[in-house]
C-alpha cells in the first residue's frame, strides 16, 4: 500500500524577494508540516512550479497543469503535479513609485497597468505516477475555491493526503479514503464528524463499491487504475504521441542513443509534452531501466546541468532554445537534440550512434510502420478494404511498446544461459558471461550489442533479473516461452503483427485492469460570463493547518490498529527458455565445418595417440586448415579430453609436439574475448598433457601455448573463475542433498552455454530452490551454508592463482618476454564485472598504482605476474564476498606460488634445451655461376608468403609457401632454396633469388609461424628486380649470426668503390673484395687512359689532384646559377690556343694505334651510317658536309659526361663550342645525335639552359646594351649555333614556308606538298597534348606564335586529289592526354589572339595562318625553365615547353609500383587492390608522358623540322626521349645490333649516370634507386606490344636487359660516363685478353654468344618494312603492365642467368630418370603446370621453339652435327619466299605468319574513330579521306595483304554485284551506285563506280531485318516501273533502292534473302 499523495504544497509569488528582472516563488503552506520518515520533503519545488521563472503578467492566464519529476539521492523518483493559476494584485511598481516620488530609474512614457497577476501553484508530491488522478484532484480543489462550494478546502485536502492505494496488483482499491465528508455535514461540525468517522464503518456492499473509487468529499468520485504488475511501466498514450511527433526513424535513433549512453535533450514549448516524451522513451526501453540523469522538465535556472559529462535525458522549454544552443555548443557538441514541436532530431557530427544489428533493425521498422500506418501496406491495392484505421491512441501506444518488447525478446533471448551464479547465500551473486553470449549469437563484431552489454542499464538488468527465485513478468514469459515462436515468425510480418497485438493486449490489461466505471465524476469550474472578472476572484485563502493535521493523525492511528495487509508472495523459479546453441545452429553460423573436416581432426588425434606418426604428419596440414573453423576446434577439445586420465596424460616427444601445435593453432584463431569458449575448454587440458624430460622433471603443455592474447585478458579469467565456482557450489548443494556425488570435476568445466547447458540449468534451479528454503532454515544452518560457500570460492581463488601463474610465466623467465605484451596493462577498465568497490582496499591500491606489465622500471617478470594475479584476486573475491582474512592470506600466498613455479620452470627449461632437435629437412645447395663465391653459407630460415597469392595456394594450386630451407649470400646473389612446409608438395624445390646489387630495402620484422608459438626474428628484403624475400630465421640461427648476415649483405650491396662490385671482383678471391690491386695485363688501354688524363692536365697547365673524383651535384641540391660548375676541374681556359690540342699532338705515337678504338666506338660507327661525317687519319674533313665530327672533347675537358667525339655544325669552330657549353647545365651543349635520311632533319640533345642563360638566349640581338658584354657575345654565338643547324637543312632554302606548329591548311592553299598538309593537324594536336594546360604556359616566349598555334585543331579533313593518297609511310598511334597529367585547355594563348577573333570551331581566322611562317627547329624545353624572354619574328626556331617528370617523381612512382606488384602482405582492403595501387603509383602516367613527347618529336622530324631535346641535365628524360625517337623513326635500331648501338651511344657514351641512379656504391646510397633506364625499356616494351613484327628481338631480350642493368653481373652498365670508364680502363677491353673465358664482362657479348646457341632473344614475328616510322598509341588505356614486374618462377628462380637455369634443369632431369627403366607401366606424357612455380615458356613452348627443339633432339639421335638454329630458320624463310614467288602470292617477309592470328596487332593503318567536341579531341584520322564506316583501305601491298585479308577487288568475295539507285538521307537525291553483295564478309558494300577501289559505305547484313518491295518516293528516277523499287530495313534505318527493272529487283531481293538465310 502507498499514499496517493505525500505532500500538498501551496507555492506563491514572493513579493518581498522581488529583485532584478526575475521574481522568486516561496512555499506559502505545506501539509503535513513534518516530513514523513520514509519520504523526506523534496527541495527546490518552487523552481519546478515555474520552470520559466516567476513573473507577474498584465493579463490573467488560463490555469495550467503539468507533472515534473524530481530524483532524490537514493534515485527514487518523486512526481510533482503542479496546478498553476493567476491571482490579481495591485501593481507593486506603482506603489513603489508613489512611495518615492521621483525615481531616476523609471523610464518615462511606459504606462504601468494598475493591476497585475501573480502565479500561484498547488503542488502534489507523490511517489506514484497517476497523472490524470492528480489533474482531477488539484482541479477539484481549484473548483471548490473558485466556485466557493460549500465544502471546506481543508476537508478535501485532508482526504487527499490520507488516501491510501495499492502500488500494484490490479486488486483495485483495498482501502477507501479514511474520511469521506458528506456534503450535508455543515462545516462547523466537521471535526465532530471526523471523530465519529472511525466508529461506524460502511457495510460490505458499500465497501466493495468504494474499492474501485476514491472521493475527496466534494461530491466527486474517481476510479484509480493501479497496474497489475508494477514492474511494467505505465505509459498512457505518451509513446504513441512521441512517434507522431518525431517519426519512426528519429525515435529509433533516440532509442539506440539512450541504450548506448548518449546525451539526449528534448525541446518543446509544452511542459506536459516534455514529461510525456521522456516517459515514453523510458517505457520503450523496458526491460532495461535508465540509470543516468533524468529530468523531464529542467528549470531555466538550472540549465548548467546540461554541461554534465555523464549521459542524460533532459527536457527543456523551447523558451530557452538559444541559451541551450550556447551551452551545448560550448561543450564538445555531443548532445542529441530532439525538437518535439518541429519533429526533428539533430545528431552532431562527432556522435556516432550504433544502430540495431541489421535484420532486427529492418524488422523493427517494418513492424512499427504496420502499427502506425496500417494503410501503407494496402495503399496500392485495387480494392482496398473499407476501413483500416490505426488503433486508438491508447491501444496504439501499447502496440508500439509491444514491438520494442518483441525486439528485446530477440536481442536478449538465451541470456539466462550465460549467467554464472557464484553465491546463493546470504544473497544471490550473479555474473553475466558476455563473451559467451556474443559468441553464441555470432554478434561479436556488433557495435550496438557490445555497448548495450557494457552499459549501466544492462548491469541493472542482470542484478534485478538475474536471481533465479523472484516474481516474474511479461518479459520473463516472453524469453522463456515465446522464443521459438518469435523465430518462426521472423520472416512473416503478419504473424509478427498478430504476436505484437497479443503482447499489446497484455500490456493494456496491465495498465487498465478493469473497464472505466460510469461513476467517474469530477467537478470543473463553472464557465460563467463574469468568471474571469478579477473582482469576482478571491485570493486563495490560507488553510487551517490544525484541521488538516487532524485528518492526517487520525488516518495514521487507524492504520496502526488495522490488521496488516498481507500480499500473496508471488516469488517463483524463473524459467530460462531454450538454450542458445540450438538456435544458432539453425542459422548455420556454427556448422561452418563439414563432417569430413571433423573426421580428419578425429583421425589425426587417434593416429597421434596410437603412435602412427607418419599418418599423423600427412594429415597435419589438413587439420591445421580445418582448425580455422569453430566446430573443428570444439571437436579437438572433446577428442583430447577423452585421452586425459585422472587429470594427466603423459606423451612422448613427438606426440607432445603435435598436440602442442594443434593447441596453438586452435588458440591462434581465438579472439582475446574467447567468445566460443575454446580457450576455456583448453585451459584444463594444457595442465593435463605433459612429457617427461628427465628424472622427476615434467614439461606441461601450458609452457608451449603462452603466446596468445586470451591469457592476458582479465575478463577471460573472471568468466572462467565464475564458471568453476558455479560448478563447485552446485556440487556442494547436490552433495548436501544427498544427490549425485561430485558432479563437476575440475577437469570438465562449464565453458559458456555450449558446453555445459545442462549443468547451468541445474545451477540456477538449485539456487532457486535454496533461496526458497532460506527463510525456513535456523540461524546455525544459515551461517554454516554461508561459510561453506565462502570457503569454496576461496579454494577456487587459490587454484586460479596457480593456473594463471602457469600461463603467464614464460618458460625462460630470464628473457622477460612477457613485458612487451599489450593487453595486460590497465585491466581494471575493461573488466566485464560491474562491482568495483574493493574490500582489500589498501592492498589492492598498492598494486593498482602500477600499471601491470607495461611498467617500465619493473622488468622482473615475477613481479608483473604477481601484480596481475593480485588484481584478479581482489576483483573476484570482492565480488563473491570472500572475507578479509582470506583475502589477506591470498595476497601473501601469491608471490610464493609464483616463485615456486619459476623454480620448477627453470629446471624444465634447462632440460628442454637438451632435447635432440627435431629432424629438419636437409639444406639444398644452390648452383653458382662461374666466379660466384659463397660469402655466407646457408642459414636455416623459413620463407614466408607475402602479398602475392599465387604461391600460397589461395588462388588454387598447391601451397608452395611458407617453405623451409636456407638462405645463401654469395658475391653476386641472395638465394633462398628450400621445400614447402605443406607435405603434399614437399618434394618440390622452391628457389627465390635476386642479385645483391638490386636490393632496395631491408627491414626487420617479427614473424609468428603458424606451427610454432615463438615469434621469430625475420628480415624483409626487397629488390628492384621485383622480388621480395620475407624470411624468418630458424631458432637454431643465433641472433648475432643474423646480424653478421645483415652486415655482409650491406657491404656487398654498397661497396666503397665501383671496383668492389661483382662485375669487377668476379673470379677473384673474397679477400680482395673491396681493395683490388691486381695488375692489369691490358697495358695499352691503361696507357691510353693514363696518357689521356696526363695530357689533359699538361695542356690545361694547372695542377689538380687526380683523387678528387668528379661528382656532378645531385638533382636536388643543384643551385640555380651553378657557378661552381663553370669552374670545372678540367675546364679549359678560353685563351688557350686551340691548335695545340689536336689529337695527334696529345697522344704519343706509340699509343696512336689505340685511337682506332675511339673511332670504332658505337657513336662513330653510327655517325658514319647516318652520313653525319667521317674521321679520316689526317683528321681533315670535307667542307661541303653540313656537319663534322669534332674532337673538342677528346680529353673530356669541355664536358666530362659527353663522349670524346661529337657531331657539330661544320661552320662552328671548337672555340665557340667551349663558350657555348657554359650556358648549359653540366656543360652539356647541343650536339647532333641522329639525322632523318628522308627529310634530312636532325635530332639534337643537350641539357637545359642555366637559369641565367635562358633570358640571354632569347634576347633580341637588336636590343640596345651598354657595351658588348660577355653574356651578349655568348648569346650571339648561341644564335649562330642554332642558325648553323637550321642552315644544314635542305628545306631551309625552299621559298614557301611550310607547316607551322599548329599548321592548318585550307583546301584552296595550293602547295605542292599535299602530304604535309595532311600531317599538320596531327602535329598541332600532339603539341597541345604535350604542352599541357593553360596555367603552365609561360608569359611570353618565342614570339608568342606557339601559344596561338597550339590552340588550333583540325576538325575537318580537306579533301585531297587521288594523286596524294600515298603519303610517306608511317604507323599511327595517337596521343591523348591522360587527364591527370596533361589536361589540354584549348584556350592556351588567347592573349595573342585578341586582334583575330577565333572562328566558332576554336581556330583563328584564316588570314592569320597565311601570314605565319614555319619553324625549322623546335626546342623541346622544360616549362619551368622558359620564363620570360622575347624573340623577334625573324628567328627560325620555336620553343615547345613541356612538363618533365622529375627524378624524384620517378623514384617515388617506382617504389609504389614495386609495392603494387610485390606487396609485402596480403590485404583485403578495397583501397589496396593491385589495380588501385598501380594507379596510385602513376607509373603508367609517366610512361604515357615520355611516349607522348617522343611521338611528337618523331612527327616533327618526319615533317622536316629539326628538333632539339633540351631537358633537365640532359642525361635522364632527354636520353629517354632521344632514344625512343630514334627507335621509332629508324628501323635499324629495332634490330639486335641497332639496339645495342642505340644504348651504347645514347645511354653509355652520353653519360646516363647508371651508378648514381642505381645507387651502386656507398657514395650514392643516399640518393636511392631511380630506374630511368627501366622506364625506357618499359616504353620499348609497350611499342613492341603494339608493333610485334617490327622488332628483331623478343620481349625476353628487354627483360634480360632490365634484370642485368641492375644486377652488376656485367660491367656494361657500371659507372656514369665514358670518362670514368676510361679512367678505370674498362672502356676498350680487348677481346682476346680475357683471363677467364667463362666470365663475360660485357652484356652484349653474352647476348651475342647466347643468341648463337638458342633463339631465346629472337622474335619469330620479325618482318620489318623499309623506312617504317612507328607511331604508338600512348593513352594509358593502351599501355599494359609489363609482365617482368609480376611474373616469377619458384622452380628455378629468375631465368636471366641462363647457365644456372640450364644446369638446374639438367640436374632435375637426371634426378627424374629412374635407375632401372620401368617397363610395366606406361609413362604419362602429361605435365602439371603450376602458376608462379613452373616456367611456362619452357614447359609449354611456342610452336616454332618446339619445332627447333625437336629438330635438335632428332639431330642428336641421328648423330648428325647440330646445325645452328639461325641457319635453320634462315633456310626455312628462304624456302618460303621462293614458294611465294612461284605461286605469285603477294610477298611478305615471313610467310610462316600466314596462319598466326595477328588481328589484334597493328600495321600501318590505325583506324581513327572520330570523337565529338570542339577543340578538345584530337583528330588522328587517316592520311586520306575515310568514310564513317571503317573499311580496310588498300595501302601498300605488303601490309594490306596481311592486315586486310579481304581486298575489295577479290572476285571470290563478290557473290552478286550491279548498279542500284539508292535514296540518300533526308532531302538528298537518288544516286546510282555500284553495289557488291559479299557473302564472306556478310556485307552489302557500295562504290561510286565499278572501278572505284574505295568503298563509300557498308550495310552489315547482320543488322538487316527484312527485304520488302517498295514504292517510288519523291525524286525517284523517271521511267522505271514501280516493281523495280524495294526497301531494305535494318535495325538502324530503312534504305530505299531502285533496280533497272522488276526482274533485276527480284534478283537482288532473292540474293540478299539467301545471304540472310545462309547466316
Amino acid at each position: 500500500m502507498a499514499r496517493l499523495a505525500d505532500y500538498f504544497v501551496v507555492v506563491g509569488y514572493d513579493l518581498d524577494k522581488r529583485g532584478g528582472s526575475e521574481g522568486q516563488g516561496h512555499i506559502l503552506q505545506r501539509f503535513p508540516e513534518k516530513d514523513w520518515e520514509d519520504n523526506p520533503f523534496p527541495q527546490g519545488i518552487e523552481l519546478f512550479c515555474q520552470p520559466n521563472g516567476w513573473q507577474l503578467v498584465p493579463e490573467r492566464e488560463r490555469p495550467s497543469f503539468f507533472v515534473s519529476v524530481l530524483t532524490d539521492i537514493n534515485s527514487e523518483r518523486h512526481y510533482c503535479a503542479c496546478f498553476t493559476f493567476w491571482e490579481g494584485l495591485d501593481n507593486p511598481q506603482l506603489q513603489k513609485a508613489e512611495a518615492s516620488e521621483v525615481d531616476e530609474d523609471e523610464v518615462p512614457g511606459l504606462v504601468q497597468p494598475a493591476q497585475v497577476f501573480a502565479p500561484k501553484s498547488l503542488v502534489l508530491v507523490s511517489r506514484l505516477d497517476h497523472t490524470e488522478v492528480f489533474r482531477n484532484c488539484l482541479g477539484l480543489i481549484y473548483t471548490v475555491h473558485v466556485d466557493s462550494l460549500s465544502v471546506p478546502l481543508e476537508t478535501v485536502i485532508g482526504n487527499l493526503l490520507t488516501c491510501v492505494i495499492p502500488v500494484a496488483g490490479g486488486s483495485q482499491i483495498n482501502e477507501s479514503p479514511v474520511c469521506s465528508l458528506n456534503l450535508s455535514v455543515p462545516q462547523a461540525l466537521a471535526c465532530d464528524w471526523l471523530l465519529g468517522c472511525f466508529q461506524d464503518q460502511p457495510g460490505q456492499e458499500e465497501r466493495e463499491e468504494s474499492l474501485r473509487t476514491i472521493t475527496l468529499g466534494a461530491g466527486d468520485r474517481q476510479v484509480i487504475q493501479t497496474p497489475i504488475n508494477d514492474s511494467l511501466p505505465v505509459s498512457g498514450s505518451s509513446v504513441a504521441h512521441l512517434f507522431r511527433q518525431l517519426g519512426i526513424v528519429n525515435v529509433l535513433y533516440l532509442f539506440c542513443a539512450a541504450l548506448t549512453e548518449h546525451k539526449i535533450l528534448f525541446l518543446s514549448s509544452s511542459y506536459q509534452r516534455l514529461t510525456d516524451a521522456c516517459r515514453a522513451l523510458l517505457a520503450i526501453m523496458f526491460p532495461l531501466k535508465y540509470s543516468f540523469t533524468y529530468v523531464p522538465i529542467l528549470p531555466g535556472k538550472l540549465l548548467e546541468v546540461l554541461s554534465t559529462p555523464t549521459p542524460f535525458i533532459i527536457g527543456v522549454n523551447s523558451f530557452f532554445r538559444s541559451e541551450t544552443q550556447e551551452l551545448v555548443g560550448s561543450m564538445t557538441l555531443d548532445v542529441i537534440i530532439a525538437d518535439l514541436d518541429g519533429g526533428t532530431v539533430t545528431i552532431p557530427e562527432c556522435v556516432h550512434i550504433s544502430l540495431l544489428p541489421d535484420p532486427l533493425l529492418q524488422q523493427t521498422q517494418t513492424a512499427l510502420s504496420m502499427v502506425l500506418d496500417p494503410e501503407l501496406e494496402i495503399a496500392d491495392h485495387a480494392f482496398p478494404p473499407s476501413s483500416t484505421q490505426p488503433s486508438t491512441l491508447k491501444i496504439q501506444d501499447k502496440e508500439i511498446r509491444a514491438v520494442f518488447l518483441w525486439l528485446f525478446g530477440q536481442l536478449f533471448h538465451g541470456y539466462r544461459w550465460c549467467l554464472h551464479i557464484i553465491r546463493i547465500h546470504p544473497e544471490p551473486v550473479i555474473r553475466f558471461h558476455k563473451a559467451a553470449f556474443l559468441g553464441q549469437r555470432a554478434l561479436t563484431e556488433d557495435d550496438f550489442l557490445m555497448k548495450v552489454l557494457d552499459g549501466m542499464a544492462f548491469a541493472g538488468f542482470i542484478s534485478e533479473r538475474g536471481p533465479p527465485y523472484r516474481p516474474t513478468d511479461l518479459f520473463d514469459d516472453l524469453i522463456a516461452n515465446q522464443v521459438e515462436r518469435i523465430r518462426q515468425e521472423e520472416c512473416s510480418p503478419h504473424k509478427v503483427m498478430n504476436h505484437i497485438k497479443e503482447l499489446a493486449e497484455q500490456l493494456f490489461k496491465n495498465e487498465n485492469p478493469y473497464p472505466v466505471v460510469a461513476m467517474h465524476k469530477v467537478q470543473r469550474p463553472a464557465e460563467s460570463p463574469g468568471h474571469n472578472d478579477p473582482k469576482n476572484l478571491a485570493i486563495f485563502p490560507p488553510l487551517d493547518d490544525v484541521t488538516v493535521q487532524l485528518f492526517i493523525d487520525h488516518a495514521a492511528a487507524k492504520l496502526k490498529t488495522a490488521p496488516p495487509v498481507v500480499r500473496a508472495e508471488l516469488n517463483g523459479m524463473v524459467p530460462s527458455g531454450p538454450p542458445l546453441g540450438d538456435i544458432v545452429d539453425r542459422h548455420g553460423h556454427v556448422l561452418a565445418n563439414s563432417a569430413r573436416r571433423l573426421e580428419v581432426v578425429r583421425n589425426c588425434i587417434t593416429y597421434i595417440f596410437d603412435n602412427k606418426m607418419l599418418e599423423a604428419k600427412k594429415l597435419m596440414p589438413a587439420v591445421l586448415r580445418a582448425l580455422k573453423g569453430r566446430a573443428a576446434r570444439v571437436c579437438l577439445t572433446q577428442e583430447l579430453n577423452q585421452h586425459v586420465l585422472q587429470n594427466r596424460a603423459v606423451l612422448d616427444d613427438q606426440q607432445f609436439d603435435y598436440i602442442v601445435r594443434m593447441m596453438n593453432c586452435t588458440l591462434q584463431d581465438c579472439s582475446h574475448m574467447d567468445e566460443h569458449g575454446i580457450a576455456a575448454i583448453l585451459l584444463p587440458l594444457v595442465t593435463a598433457f605433459c612429457r617427461k624430460l628427465g628424472a622427476g622433471i615434467t614439461q606441461f603443455a601450458y609452457s608451449c601455448v603462452q603466446e596468445h592474447m586470451v591469457w592476458t585478458n582479465m575478463q577471460f579469467w573472471e568468466a572462467m573463475f565464475y564458471s568453476d565456482v558455479q560448478n563447485h557450489i552446485r556440487a556442494l548443494y547436490l552433495e548436501a542433498d544427498g544427490g549425485e556425488q561430485s558432479v563437476a570435476s575440475h577437469g570438465q568445466q562449464e565453458s559458456g552455454p555450449a558446453a555445459g547447458g545442462q549443468e547451468l540449468l541445474g545451477a540456477l534451479e538449485l539456487a532457486s530452490e535454496q533461496s526458497r528454503l532460506w527463510p525456513t532454515l535456523s540461524k546455525e544452518q544459515q551461517s554454516e551454508r554461508v561459510q561453506k560457500e565462502e570457503s569454496t570460492v576461496f579454494s577456487q581463488a587459490i587454484h586460479y592463482a596457480n593456473r594463471m601463474s602457469y600461463l603467464l610465466l614464460p618458460l625462460d623467465t630470464s628473457k622477460n618476454r612477457l613485458l612487451n605484451r599489450s593487453g595486460i596493462g590497465d585491466v581494471e577498465s575493461v573488466s566485464n564485472s560491474y562491482v568495483t568497490n574493493s574490500i582489500a582496499g589498501s592492498m589492492a591500491e598498492s598494486y593498482d598504482t602500477e600499471s601491470g606489465f607495461e611498467d617500465a622500471e619493473s622488468s622482473d617478470v615475477a613481479n608483473s605476474v604477481v601484480r596481475f594475479i593480485n588484481r584478479f584476486v581482489d576483483k573476484v573475491c570482492n565480488e563473491s564476498g570472500v572475507t578479509n582474512e582470506h583475502l589477506k592470506a591470498l595476497h601473501t600466498m601469491i608471490p610464493d606460488i609464483v616463485q615456486m613455479h619459476i623454480e620448477t620452470l627453470d629446471a624444465v627449461h634447462r632440460e628442454s634445451k637438451r632435447l635432440p632437435p627435431i629432424q629438419k629437412p636437409k639444406l639444398l645447395r644452390p648452383i653458382l655461376l662461374a666466379g660466384e663465391e659463397l660469402v655466407m653459407d646457408g642459414m636455416r630460415v623459413h620463407l614466408i608468403s607475402d602479398g602475392r597469392e599465387e604461391a600460397t595456394g589461395a588462388l588454387g594450386g598447391p601451397a608452395l609457401l611458407p617453405a623451409e630451407g636456407a638462405i645463401f649470400l654469395t658475391t653476386y646473389r641472395l638465394i633462398f632454396k628450400g621445400t614447402p612446409n605443406d607435405p603434399l608438395v614437399g618434394e618440390q624445390v622452391v628457389t627465390r633469388s635476386f642479385p645483391i646489387a638490386s636490393l632496395t630495402k631491408e627491414k626487420r620484422i617479427s614473424v609468428s609461424l603458424s606451427m610454432d608459438q615463438f615469434i621469430q626474428e625475420g628480415l624483409q628484403l626487397r629488390s628492384c628486380t621485383f622480388q621480395l624475400l620475407k624470411i624468418a630465421f630458424d631458432e637454431e640461427v643465433a641472433s648475432d649470426l643474423a646480424e653478421v648476415f645483415r652486415k655482409h649483405m650491406h657491404k656487398l650491396r654498397y661497396p666503397q668503390h665501383v671496383q668492389g662490385t661483382f662485375a669487377f671482383t668476379v673470379g677473384q678471391s673474397g679477400k680482395t673484395l673491396v681493395e683490388h690491386k691486381t695488375k692489369d695485363k691490358n697495358q695499352s688501354i691503361k696507357t691510353l687512359s693514363k696518357n689521356l688524363v696526363k695530357s689533359a692536365k699538361r695542356t690545361i697547365g694547372r695542377q689538380y689532384v687526380t683523387r678528387k673524383k668528379y661528382s656532378p651535384p645531385t638533382w636536388e641540391n643543384r643551385s640555380s646559377l651553378q657557378s661552381e660548375l663553370d669552374e670545372d676541374e678540367i675546364s679549359v681556359s678560353e685563351e688557350l690556343d686551340q691548335g695545340s690540342l689536336t689529337l695527334s699532338s696529345t697522344i704519343r705515337s706509340s699509343d696512336r694505334q689505340t685511337m682506332s678504338n675511339v673511332v670504332e666506338r658505337a657513336c662513330c660507327r653510327d655517325y658514319q651510317r647516318l652520313g653525319l661525317g667521317t674521321l679520316s687519319n689526317s683528321l681533315t674533313r670535307s667542307k661541303n658536309e653540313p656537319f663534322r665530327i669534332s674532337t673538342v672533347n677528346r680529353m673530356y675537358t669541355v664536358c666530362r659526361s659527353y663522349p670524346g667525339l661529337l657531331i657539330v655544325p661544320q661552320s662552328i669552330p671548337d672555340s665557340t663550342i667551349q663558350r657555348i657549353s657554359r650556358c648549359y647545365r653540366q656543360n652539356r651543349f647541343p650536339v647532333v645525335c641522329w639525322r632523318n635520311s628522308r627529310t634530312k632533319a636532325v635530332l639534337l640533345r643537350s641539357a637545359g639552359l642555366h637559369a641565367k642563360g635562358v633570358v640571354g638566349f632569347f634576347k633580341s640581338p637588336n636590343a640596345p646594351s651598354a657595351g658588348p658584354s660577355q653574356a651578349d657575345s655568348t648569346s650571339l654565338e648561341q644564335e649562330k649555333y642554332m642558325q648553323a643547324i637550321i642552315s644544314s637543312m635542305p628545306s631551309y632554302c625552299e621559298p614557301s614556308g611550310r607547316n607551322t606548329l599548329g599548321g592548318f591548311t585550307s583546301t584552296h592553299m595550293s602547295t605542292s606538298d599535299s602530304s604535309d598538309k595532311l600531317r599538320q593537324p596531327k602535329i598541332g594536336a600532339l603539341m597541345k597534348q604535350v604542352m599541357g594546360g593553360k596555367e603552365d604556359v609561360p608569359g611570353t616566349f618565342s614570339r608568342g606564335a606557339l601559344g596561338q598555334r597550339a590552340r588550333v585543331i583540325s576538325l575537318s579533313q580537306p579533301r585531297v586529289s587521288g594523286k596524294a593518297r600515298n603519303p610517306p609511310g608511317g604507323k599511327w598511334g595517337s596521343i591523348r592526354g591522360s587527364g591527370r597529367l596533361s589536361a589540354y585547355n584549348p584556350e592556351v594563348g588567347n592573349r595573342l589572339s585578341s586582334k583575330e577573333s577565333p572562328q566558332p570551331n576554336g581556330g583563328p581566322s584564316e588570314a592569320l595562318f597565311l601570314r605565319q611562317q614555319r619553324a625549322y627547329l623546335y626546342i623541346i624545353g622544360d616549362k619551368t625553365q622558359l620564363k620570360g624572354g622575347k624573340q623577334d619574328s625573324f628567328q627560325q626556331w620555336e620553343v615547345v615547353p613541356i612538363e618533365v617528370c622529375d627524378v624524384r617523381q620517378v623514384k617515388n612512382s617506382f617504389k609504389k609500383l614495386i609495392k603494387a606488384c610485390v606487396p609485402s602482405s596480403a590485404t583485403s582492403e578495397p583501397s589496396m587492390t593491385f589495380h588501385r595501387c598501380l594507379e596510385e603509383s602513376e607509373w603508367m602516367c609517366l610512361l604515357h608522358r615520355v611516349l607522348q613527347v617522343s611521338v611528337l618529336v618523331v612527327e616533327l622530324l618526319d615533317t622536316g623540322s629539326s628538333v632539339m631535346v633540351s631537358l633537365e641535365d640532359g642525361w635522364d628524360v632527354t636520353t629517354q626521349v632521344v632514344s625512343l625517337v630514334q627507335l621509332l623513326s629508324d628501323p635499324y635500331y629495332r634490330t639486335f645490333d641497332g639496339f645495342r648501338l642505340l644504348v651504347e651511344k645514347e645511354w653509355l657514351s652520353f653519360g646516363h649516370r647508371f651508378s648514381h641512379r642505381g645507387a651502386q656504391t656507398l657514395a650514392s646510397q643516399s640518393s636511392g634507386f631511380t630506374p630511368v633506364f627501366l622506364q625506357f625499356l618499359d616504353c620499348v616494351h609497350q611499342i613492341h606490344l603494339q608493333f610485334p613484327m617490327e622488332f628483331e628481338f623478343s620481349q625476353y631480350y628487354l627483360k634480360f636487359l632490365a634484370y642485368h642493368y641492375v644486377s652488376n653481373r656485367f660491367r656494361t652498365f657500371l659507372l656514369d660516363s665514358d670518362y670514368e670508364r676510361i679512367e678505370l680502363g674498362v672502356l676498350y677491353e680487348e677481346k682476346g685478353e680475357r683471363k677467364n673465358p667463362q666470365v663475360c664482362k660485357s652484356v652484349w657479348d653474352y647476348i651475342d654468344r647466347l643468341n648463337k646457341k638458342t633463339p631465346i632473344f629472337f622474335n619469330y614475328m620479325f618482318s620489318p618494312e623499309d623506312e617504317e616510322v612507328l607511331r604508338p598509341y600512348s593513352f594509358i588505356s593502351n599501355l599494359k603492365v609489363w609482365d617482368f614486374y609480376t611474373e616469377e618462377t619458384l622452380s628455378e628462380g629468375p631465368s636471366y642467368d641462363w647457365e644456372l637455369v640450364q644446369r638446374g634443369r639438367q640436374e632435375r632431369l637426371a634426378e627424374e630418370v629412374p635407375d632401372k627403366p620401368d617397363t610395366t607401366t606406361p609413362k604419362s606424357q602429361r605435365h602439371i603446370v603450376w602458376p608462379c612455380y613452373d616456367s611456362r615458356s619452357r614447359v609449354v613452348p611456342d610452336a616454332i621453339t618446339k619445332l627447333l627443339q625437336d629438330l635438335q633432339s632428332l639431330e642428336a639421335e641421328l648423330g648428325l652435327p647440330p646445325e645452328k638454329w639461325k641457319d635453320t630458320w634462315d633456310k626455312i624463310k628462304a624456302n618460303q619466299r621462293a614458294e611465294a614467288k612461284l605461286e605469285n602470292r603477294p610477298s611478305f617477309n615471313s610467310s610462316l605468319l600466314m596462319s598466326s592470328n595477328l588481328s589484334h596487332q597493328r600495321r600501318s593503318q590505325g583506324v581513327y574513330l572520330p570523337e565529338s567536341g570542339v577543340g578538345s579531341s584530337i583528330n588522328l584520322a587517316m592520311d586520306r579521306e575515310t568514310s564513317t564506316t571503317s573499311t580496310p583501305v588498300a595501302g601498300r601491298p605488303s601490309t594490306s595483304t596481311l592486315y586486310s585479308q579481304f581486298q575489295s577487288t577479290e572476285s571470290e568475295n563478290r557473290s552478286f554485284e550491279g548498279i542500284l539507285f539508292k535514296k540518300g538521307a533526308l532531302l538528298k537525291p537518288w544516286k546510282p551506285r555500284w553495289f557488291v553483295l559479299d557473302k564472306t564478309k556478310h556485307q552489302l558494300r557500295y562504290y561510286e563506280t565499278r572501278q572505284d577501289k574505295e568503298c563509300k559505305g557498308v550495310i552489315e547484313l547482320a543488322e538487316v531485318e527484312s527485304v520488302i518491295p517498295g514504292t517510288p518516293t519523291m525524286g525517284a528516277p523517271k521511267n522505271i516501273e514501280e516493281k523495280a523499287f524495294f526497301d531494305l530495313k535494318t535495325t538502324k534505318r530503312v534504305y530505299n533502292f531502285c533496280a533497272q527493272d522488276s526482274p533485276n529487283a527480284q534478283l537482288w531481293m532473292d540474293s540478299i534473302q539467301s545471304c540472310l538465310s545462309d547466316a
